[in-house]
């Protein structure tokens, strides 16, 4: 069970993670929903289960190490570790409700078939 040091350094953690953007997204990484798994072991070690949008991803090379760099500078951390995985693959609905508002995603419940085309009129025609 994770004591009091390590549950703080998990919160500095993923505050450290909401740092990272993907420079072609204005989200978080965290709020984007890339970050699987945040984890804090007896020796101060963090450790990250993360994915990328898709692993054709032009950031690929980038953003797990610029993960992993603000990890280990962190106060108290004895090191990190960035796993990159792809199962489960990284789908839209694992985006937070805010991500979701700025980058204009449909809610769950309402079919994309129901938005229109930004900018567009009835059935995404653009006014005359």
């Amino acid at each position: 069970m994770p004591n009091d040091s390590q549950e703080d350094l998990k919160a500095r953690a993923i505050e450290a993670i909401k740092t990272v953007y993907d420079p072609e997204i204005p989200v978080n990484i965290y709020e984007l929903g890339l970050i699987y798994d945040v984890a804090v072991g007896d020796d101060a070690e963090i450790h990250v289960r993360m994915t990328l949008t898709t692993p054709n991803c032009p950031v690929a090379g980038i953003l797990p190490e610029q993960v992993r760099v603000k990890l280990a500078t962190l106060d108290g951390a004895r090191g990190a570790t960035v796993e990159l995985v792809w199962d489960l693959p990284w789908t839209p609905q694992r985006m937070s409700e805010a991500a979701k508002l700025t980058l204009n995603v449909p809610p769950e419940d309402e079919p994309a078939s129901k938005l229109r085309v930004l900018g567009g009129g009835p059935r995404g025609r653009r006014p005359r």
